[in-house]
């Protein structure tokens, strides 16, 4: 049984293919189309997941998309009744729906040449969400939360899975979002872009809470672990905020109100300096995230008394809240999937209706089934791969470009000398392009598609933002290590293969870890394991030979673009900026 999952008509919009109950292939749209965050109808990422399960559009049997606009009416409707939001307001989200019911016409206009003979199902967006990480995850049973900005009409779900049957027990609807207090705030702080949140979580360490009180009076927790929002401060749940979704980079309109300024005072505009109070107001809308996510863990671990933990939805992106789930929860284990936000909803929906159809039922938007055989996603390498002969061939197409910028170029034919070189170089503070095996799924670069550096640089930090990155200062960098050593540098013992967690670096290492220690002592690791990236293990294996150090600084293919995906944009991105080799499979070119 093949099931084609789809994210469609919002951010990060993605497709992913489940054959007989396993992920063949999934990616972001936004790798293919090299528009960050790119929203729409994925039709590129629907043909690399048809090329990769080796079958046509015509012979799909189902479709399954992460949004179903047939729940939550009753909600709905008392919402209107009740705040009388403008008409303008109502007629958006209408309009939303109706693109959303009609996918099977626009899958069809898309793929004009074949019949779609699928069936479509629509999976609720939170069900979705919860199934993209309890049916990924290996737990048995599990508290699974899911907390983003709205879909469906809900921001936040969550449920008990107990030997693959979930179920979704309560919900926090609209116009109340955790998600929401996050991005309001990001934009209030002079972050306007679609994603930008994650330079508040950057930001944060660098300030106080000073302002947690004044941000106590924006979120307001209940006693049943849920949460609402002080709407006086934000304009979504009364007025249209333009939202751009289709065929492009999305935008979103100010979320914040004149209420909310009138609490915190004037908005920091886009190019005005950060000062102090910048600082301490991340630091503190940081800490009223934590201060409610850590209230809704309490109160679900007391009501289900289960020691494991799935988070998933936008929300789930904020791996320093992760990080500390042990330390301020009762929750001794946690699994996030590597595409936590709405891209891996087109995994979570494909896995819904994978399972109800073993069972023979309808998805359903509360509950769904598992069979006995559970997919496990201890990787992320699910994209688009390349043949060393492809390498071979860009390289010699570009002979002339490479001689202009005086670059030799190596073949290597045993591996353990390329990373041996690669090591190396690395070790002599050169940076590195990584480009090796499947892209990731999901955002972060995961030993695949990487800049890699030496950890122990002090300057390496600036020299990558400066020269590479081109982005704030206060960015940090990840550390990749090797599985068994955690504990030896950082204070907590955890597998975090998806760079979904935060920790703190073991005092007496911070000195050596330069370049990926945040200034509050924290790293955003990465476990590398040989079973499932044997290269990226023997690469760090061989740093640390020449080290002792089982680490390597590890940030996204990228320069204020969508990770790299093809080879040839990986030369173009090495050639442009002003990193020292690039690695292309087997093939060493050096500057």
């Amino acid at each position: 049984m093949i099931i084609l999952g789809i994210n469609a008509y919002h951010g990060d919009s993605s497709a992913a293919i489940i054959q007989d109950g396993k992920l063949v292939a999934a990616i972001e749209e936004e790798r293919i189309r090299r528009i960050k965050h790119w929203a729409g109808l994925p039709t590129e990422s629907i043909k690399f997941c048809l090329k990769e399960a080796g079958i046509r559009f015509s012979e799909l049997q189902h479709v399954a998309i992460n949004l179903n606009p047939r729940v939550n009416h009753l909600k709905r409707l008392k919402f209107i009744l009740k705040q009388r939001p403008s008409l303008k307001l109502v007629m958006e989200r209408l309009k939303k729906l109706g693109k959303t019911r009609s996918l099977q016409q626009a899958l069809g206009e898309a793929f004009p040449e074949e019949p779609l003979n699928a069936q479509v199902h629509h999976v609720e967006h939170h069900l979705a969400h919860i199934a993209s990480s309890y049916l990924c995850s290996p737990f048995k049973d599990a508290v699974n939360l899911s907390v983003d900005g709205f879909g469906d009409f809900a921001s936040a779900a969550w449920g008990m899975g107990v030997d693959g049957q979930m179920s979704i027990d309560g919900r926090v609807f609209f116009p109340h979002s955790l998600g929401m207090f996050y991005s309001a705030l990001t934009q209030y702080l002079g972050f306007p872009h679609y994603g930008d949140e994650y330079k508040v979580m950057g930001l944060a360490p660098y300030g106080e809470p000073t302002l947690l009180d004044k941000m106590r009076q924006i979120v307001l927790l209940n006693n049943d672990g849920s949460f609402e929002l002080n709407l006086d401060c934000f304009r979504h749940h009364r007025e249209k905020v333009p939202y751009v979704w289709d065929n492009g980079s999305p935008e979103v309109g100010t979320l914040f109100s004149e209420g909310l300024e009138a609490l915190l005072g004037p908005a920091r505009k886009k190019d005005e300096p950060l000062e102090q109070k910048h600082r301490d107001l991340a630091r503190s809308v940081q800490a009223m995230y934590e201060e409610a996510f850590f209230h809704m863990l309490a109160h679900l671990h007391k009501r289900y008394g289960c020691d494991n933990l799935t988070l998933s939805g936008g929300c789930a992106m904020n791996s320093v809240a992760n990080g500390k789930v042990r330390r301020c929860s009762p929750f001794k284990n946690v699994y996030i999937q590597s595409a936590a936000g709405d891209a891996g909803g087109a995994i979570g929906a494909a896995l819904v209706v994978d399972q109800t159809i073993a069972h023979h039922s309808k998805p359903s938007q509360t509950t769904a089934n598992a069979t006995s055989s559970r997919f496990h996603m201890a990787h992320a390498y699910y994209g688009p791969h390349f043949e060393d002969a492809e390498f071979a061939a860009l390289l010699d197409e570009e002979e002339d470009r490479l001689k202009e910028e005086k670059c030799t170029v190596t073949e290597f034919q045993k591996l353990d000398n390329l990373c041996r070189a690669t090591a190396q170089a690395i070790s002599e503070g050169k940076v590195i392009g990584w480009f090796q095996g499947r892209l990731e799924w999901g955002p972060r670069a995961l030993g695949n598609r990487s800049i890699l550096g030496d950890p122990r640089r002090a300057d390496m930090k600036d020299i990558l933002n400066s020269k590479i990155k081109r982005r704030e200062s206060f960015r940090p960098f990840a550390p990749s290590i090797l599985r068994e050593h955690v504990l030896e540098w950082f204070e907590e013992e955890a597998d975090v293969p998806f760079m979904m967690q935060v920790f703190q670096v073991r005092p007496e290492k911070r000195e050596v870890l330069k370049a990926t220690t945040h200034v509050d002592g924290s790293g955003r690791l990465q476990t590398v394991h040989q079973d499932t990236n044997p290269l990226y293990y023997m690469l760090i294996q061989e740093f640390q030979k020449l080290t002792g150090v089982p680490i390597v600084l590890n940030t996204s293919f990228n320069e204020n673009e969508p990770v790299v995906c093809h080879p040839r944009e990986a030369l173009e991105c090495f050639l442009r900026t002003k990193m020292d080799v690039l690695v292309l499979g087997s093939w060493m070119v050096r500057r």
